[in-house]
């Protein structure tokens, strides 16, 4: 887990998604996905 973002340095996915991946709906992870989606673009943003 990376300490400034609290995101996985793998998968980019909170704790909480992680934990919680397993008993989510489709659309729950659909949305999860997206949000990952977003980091990507933002991170990427972000470079120098």
């Amino acid at each position: 887990m990376e300490a400034t973002s609290g995101l996985c340095e793998g998968c980019l996915r909170t704790l909480d998604e992680i934990a919680g991946w397993s008993a989510m709906t489709d659309a729950g992870k659909r949305a999860v996905w997206q949000r990952i989606g977003q980091r990507v673009v933002s991170r990427q943003e972000n470079l120098p």
